[in-house]
């Protein structure tokens, strides 16, 4: 135990301050930015601890915490971090700090109702990471939802009630197999919801298979895998700003996540089997993505098609049960809530100026806009996977796993990486180069201080951990390595078993 309930405090600061925001109307919509930056940043500052005190050596669980929630059916408040999921709690709780400032001046309807939704999202994403109860897990999981149903649907474009549907609808229902087979799960292990007890379950190989799809669904969904990614364009293009950045930064993660805390340290044999399955399953989504992103005309729809390809190396890397490839898959999704969220934040600049995503607007804004040109080329380069940025360090591990396992899959990912040089530098080239001749761009002007503010703590950290990734693979490694010997032990003992069995 901890001298303070860091991890308590992660998660239900930024939702009092999302409460108390709500109190405020309209007319008070400077206090209410200010309080809920304040909300943000204390956020923030609370999550320093874990990174500050973490024990880097361990697997075991840290700052944990532990209070009886409903004793009649052993469902605890039970929370804890190992060296994956603290990563995922400080990098959403910097996001959500951006995304405030990020909607400082762009949202003046609704003002409380908008900060107040980012801010108890924040809690809640940091509840999925530190929930080791899995009925507090999924408390935490589905009530995501709600604020970014609210987000899209409210403040979107003009079918932001059809993508807020289609978005809703797709997760939530992708959750309901998941919800089955923690309630056969519950009675397997004699009345328990601890993930930790989970993991020691001696599950037969059948049983593992039917619930490694049911939590394959759920997963797949909020990765988003192929093909039950369709969601997450419409969701993208209709949605705020800040919404997609923080959908795209953090939200994505839960998928990749929920893999690791519970798809391959409960269903190790399953996850062996049927790894060949999400492995072609990521490569057709690396590639088929990258080739629908090429002809794509809107900036956003062009990113979202992005993500879903990238986030595809993440199943890849989680599946191929090698260390480098998991602590790639790691290193991948942290990298990708930076580069992401900054590509959604570079285009939701220049949206708030000529209030336009269509490519064929723009052209030349390198001779009005060169800070922008220039943080926009190094977050394009960053998702190409060029070497001295974040970008290539999780591709490149990933691909390393990949290689070991299937060099068919490999070579299919490895064909993604050079479809997302085409798509990402065709769209860097017809905004920021050519000839500025569109009499609406005439005037356009930079960057503002605020949006700097935005975007340089992005480009710095996406810059620092291309070149020292240390940090982050330091962190993961111990948890990564527990997870795959408990994996390897699973696998040796079900040989075993089937050598006994063939005598």
């Amino acid at each position: 135990m901890t001298s303070a309930p860091w991890l308590s405090l992660t998660i239900w600061i930024p939702i009092a301050f999302g409460v108390a925001v709500l109190a405020f109307n309209d007319r008070h919509a400077a206090t209410v930015r200010r309080i809920a930056l304040i909300g943000a940043v204390l956020g923030l500052a609370v999550s320093l601890p874990l990174y500050t005190g973490f024990n880097t050596q361990t697997s075991a669980m840290q700052f944990v915490e532990l209070a009886p929630w409903i004793p009649r059916f052993s469902i605890n408040y039970n929370l804890g971090v190992d060296g994956i999921s603290v990563l995922f709690i400080l990098l959403n709780s910097f996001i959500t700090v951006l995304v405030v400032i990020a909607g400082w001046a762009s949202i003046t309807k609704r003002v409380a109702q908008y900060m107040a939704a980012f801010l108890i999202m924040s809690g809640l994403l940091n509840g999925v990471f530190a929930a080791l109860d899995a009925m507090l897990f999924y408390v935490f999981f589905e009530a995501t939802l709600i604020p970014m149903f609210i987000i899209i649907g409210v403040w979107g474009g003009p079918n932001r009630v059809y993508a807020a549907l289609k978005f809703f609808l797709y997760t939530l229902l992708g959750s309901l197999l998941m919800l089955v087979s923690f309630l056969y799960l519950y009675d397997k292990s004699g009345g328990s919801f601890s993930i930790q007890d989970w993991w020691r379950l001696p599950l037969p190989l059948g049983v593992q298979i039917l619930l490694f799809f049911g939590f394959l669904l759920g997963f797949a969904v909020k990765v988003p895998m192929w093909p039950v990614h369709t969601w997450l364009p419409d969701a993208h293009v209709e949605a705020p700003t800040g919404g997609s950045v923080i959908l795209a930064a953090i939200m994505l993660k839960m998928g990749g996540y929920g893999f690791l805390r519970f798809s391959l340290p409960m269903f190790p044999v399953a996850s062996h089997l049927l790894g060949p399955l999400v492995f072609w399953m990521s490569a057709i989504a690396i590639v088929y993505t990258s080739l629908v992103a090429l002809v794509q005309e809107d900036m956003k729809k062009l990113i979202a098609y992005s993500s879903v390809a990238h986030m595809g190396f993440v199943t890849m890397g989680l599946f191929s049960l090698d260390a480098q490839g998991v602590q790639g898959a790691v290193f991948q999704m942290v990298s990708h809530g930076l580069v992401s969220g900054a590509l959604f934040l570079c285009v939701g600049v220049v949206y708030d100026r000529m209030h336009t995503r269509e490519i064929s607007a723009y052209g030349g804004l390198a001779r009005r806009m060169p800070l922008y040109a220039f943080a926009l080329m190094l977050f394009t380069m960053a998702n190409v996977g060029l070497p001295g940025t974040s970008g290539f360090v999780g591709e490149f591990l990933t691909l390393i796993g990949a290689f070991a396992a299937s060099t068919w899959v490999a070579l299919g990912a490895t064909t993604g990486v050079i479809l997302s040089a085409a798509y990402a530098l065709w769209l860097y080239r017809r905004v920021a180069f050519g000839a500025l001749d569109k009499p609406s761009l005439a005037a356009i002007a930079d960057l503002e201080p605020r949006e700097v503010l935005v975007l340089a703590p992005l480009a710095l950290l996406v810059v620092y951990y291309g070149v020292h990734p240390q940090p982050i693979l330091d962190a993961s490694q111990a948890s990564v390595d527990a997870l795959l010997r408990g994996v390897g032990a699973a696998l040796a003992s079900a040989a075993k078993a089937a050598a006994y069995a063939q005598l």
